[in-house]
């Protein structure tokens, strides 16, 4: 079945039967303590999310991109970052801005379209949310250059999906990254669907192929194995740091709902392959294996859940509750250090909005606006245009 097979070549650590392997190049044991962790991570993002389609099918939020099925790539990915590591996401990076601190709320301010940004890029060196297809490749190249001409020892992590490895943009930052030894990971998460397009359609050869066309290296992981996602990640993150250059890696998982609340996936792909997928769900296996090694119970992984989903309960009301800004909101960090255009707008905006309230106020009254009112406010409209 097209889509459903997980290549066998893929670095593994974590059946989907929850069995332990092992990597001769990818150690890892990590204890009881931080696969619970692991797994309070995913089931948070996957609460968390599913927030975000309930509201917005209630009219709370204009669109939401779910990550259903991607959640052991974002967790395993970001949990192998050190603090000072940069972080460039996409628009479905849900689970690797909560694994960074970022407030949920935050992340629905955006698509309820009460913030232009979000959160302050510096708080958990997480960039905003890129919706510009590809782009944030080029942001993240450019930054891990920096890093290294400061001498920093860090490294810098980009997000992106297969659909946009189309975009000339991520060839761009594969060259500028390889030429330049720039400490950057390129990690494509291939969830199969460029929103109607399968990934064959989108590439003739697997993606991790093509770093070696630009000469570095590039990884196929279990997508949905949280265990593999971190250990690639953390050595990848290594080599950067180390002054290795950058690394490709692709996460081999599955888009399990729509790709937005705008999309019927139901008109482009096969209920069976959906199916094929949930047998290898990312949370389920991470679940089995914990059961089965006695370090965790069925009520101690309850009382996960019940805490996710009193954290999502929070996180709606909260949504809805959410005053819009004002309007002059619009002009603030435009530019980092204030620019007399923009402040010569705010102050046209300013005085366009007062003559409209005192033009409503009067016409409430029953009075007539003043005399040349209205040709000063269409002056002011055409200024500020």
């Amino acid at each position: 079945m097209p889509h459903a097979h997980t290549p066998a070549e893929a670095v593994q650590l974590l059946t989907p039967d929850g069995e332990r392997k092992h990597h001769p190049d990818y150690r890892f044991d990590p204890t009881p303590d931080r696969l619970l962790g692991l797994y309070e991570d995913m089931v948070r993002a996957r609460r968390i999310d599913a927030e975000g389609v309930l509201l917005q099918r209630q009219g709370e939020l204009a669109l939401w991109p779910s990550l259903l099925g991607q959640e052991a790539a974002q967790i395993g990915s970001a949990r192998a970052l050190d603090d000072e590591d940069h972080v460039f996401p996409s628009y479905r990076d849900h689970g690797v801005a909560l694994a960074r601190n970022v407030d949920p709320l935050d992340l629905f301010a955006l698509f309820r379209g009460t913030t232009n940004g979000g959160w302050d890029p510096r708080e958990h060196n997480v960039h905003l949310y890129t919706l510009v297809i590809g782009a944030q490749t080029l942001h993240a190249t450019g930054y891990a250059m920096g890093v290294a001409k400061d001498g920093a020892e860090s490294a810098v992590i980009v997000y992106f999906g297969d659909g946009a490895t189309s975009q000339g943009d991520v060839s761009e930052a594969f060259n500028f990254a390889a030429l330049n030894d720039a400490p950057v990971v390129f990690f494509c998460q291939n969830n199969q669907w460029a929103i109607s397009e399968p990934a064959d359609r989108q590439s003739r050869v697997p993606i991790h192929r093509r770093a070696a066309g630009f000469g570095f290296p590039g990884i196929l992981v279990d997508g949905n194995d949280v265990l593999a996602c971190l250990a690639v990640t953390r050595e990848a993150l290594r080599r950067a740091r180390s002054g290795e250059g950058p690394t490709l890696i692709e996460a081999f998982t599955y888009r399990m709902g729509a790709h937005t609340t705008s999309d019927d996936p139901t008109r482009y792909r096969d209920a069976e392959e959906v199916r094929a997928w949930e047998r290898k769900d990312p949370i389920t296996r991470l679940r089995t294996y914990l059961l089965a090694n006695g370090w965790a119970d069925e009520e101690s992984l309850a009382r996960i859940d019940r805490a996710c989903d009193e954290a999502a309960r929070s996180v709606r009301a909260a949504v809805r509750s959410m005053a819009a800004p004002p309007a002059e909101a619009m002009f603030a960090h435009v530019y980092a250090d204030g620019h007399t255009l923009v402040a010569e707008e705010a102050a046209q905006f300013a005085a366009l909005a007062a003559g409209s309230a005192h033009t409503a106020g009067s016409a409430a009254a029953g009075s007539a606006p003043a005399a040349g009112s209205a040709h000063v406010a269409g002056s002011a409209s055409t200024e500020g245009a």
